[in-house]
């Protein structure tokens, strides 16, 4: 007694059959022999099991771009936080010279001393 088996005969070419990518690969892997009997149901755990791997894989690698975008959007508030805080302190140290004071403060009739300051001594019972 003979078994039918599922065969896929290819149509004419003129018809469009083997055209296109994904026809030349079926066409190469003779995935049709594969699934003579049916599906393989005994190795679909297998296939789920690495098919989880591969989703695991790909979001993990998402995750670590998405990581590494955020460290460097840091990195550049920093250095602008950084270049920020230079100038101000820059900026402060120059403010807090004894010429620019005392611009500053010629508006309000204030003047410098000419003399220069002297230590005030009290007597040690006096106080």
């Amino acid at each position: 007694m003979t078994v039918n088996k599922f065969k896929i005969k290819p149509k004419s070419k003129s018809k469009g059959f083997g055209k296109g990518l994904f026809a030349s690969v079926e066409r190469r892997l003779k995935l049709e022999y594969y699934f003579e009997e049916g599906f393989p149901v005994k190795y679909l755990p297998k296939i789920l099991f690495v098919m989880v791997l591969g989703l695991i894989y790909i979001s993990n690698t998402h995750y670590g771009e998405k990581t590494v975008r955020k460290i460097n959007n840091i990195q550049a508030e920093v250095e602008d936080l950084r270049a920020d805080y230079t100038t101000l302190k820059a900026d402060l140290m120059f403010a807090s010279k004894q010429s620019e004071v005392a611009k500053k403060v010629k508006d309000l009739e204030l003047t410098e001393s000419l003399r220069p300051p002297f230590k005030v001594e009290v007597p040690e019972g006096e106080y």
